[in-house]
């Protein structure tokens, strides 16, 4: 065969509708529901009535403060990290890294966790527990 015998085959006719278009009667919508009625829009959240999605998730509750808590120190760490004599204040907290550099903001607290043994100051921008608290009274006595 050579290139002077080859035919090129006609295109079959298509089919099309009297309208012009490429589809027919219902023009790819389905045959009935409310998309396929003309100017049918709806909302995509919409789930035909029942609940939507976001209504069927959990309800979340209750109340979040905008303000940090404060940072959490056990008085075992400040008995491993301070000497006898020393004051305890926010500045020293985060220069030895019991507290984070957040601290200066968020306020430091110290929890009766552990035992202090030794003679230590309390600062006055450094809050503590009831329980705290009297463990350093009762060593400076």
């Amino acid at each position: 065969m050579q290139i002077h015998q080859l035919t090129v085959t006609k295109k079959k006719s298509r089919k099309r509708i009297g309208r012009g278009g490429k589809r027919g009667t219902t023009a790819g919508r389905g045959s009935n529901g409310q998309k396929s009625r003309s100017g049918a829009s709806v909302d995509p959240l919409f789930e035909g009535g029942r609940s939507t999605f976001l209504e069927r998730l959990k309800k979340v509750r209750g109340f979040k403060s905008i303000h940090q808590k404060k940072c959490v120190i056990k008085l075992s760490a400040i008995e491993d990290a301070y000497t006898n004599g020393e004051t305890v204040s926010l500045a020293t907290l985060i220069e030895k890294k019991l507290a984070p550099k957040t601290a200066l903001a968020r306020g430091v607290k110290i929890v009766a966790t552990g035992e202090l043994k030794k003679k230590l100051t309390l600062d006055k921008d450094v809050t503590a527990s009831e329980k705290a608290r009297v463990s350093f009274q009762k060593i400076t006595e």
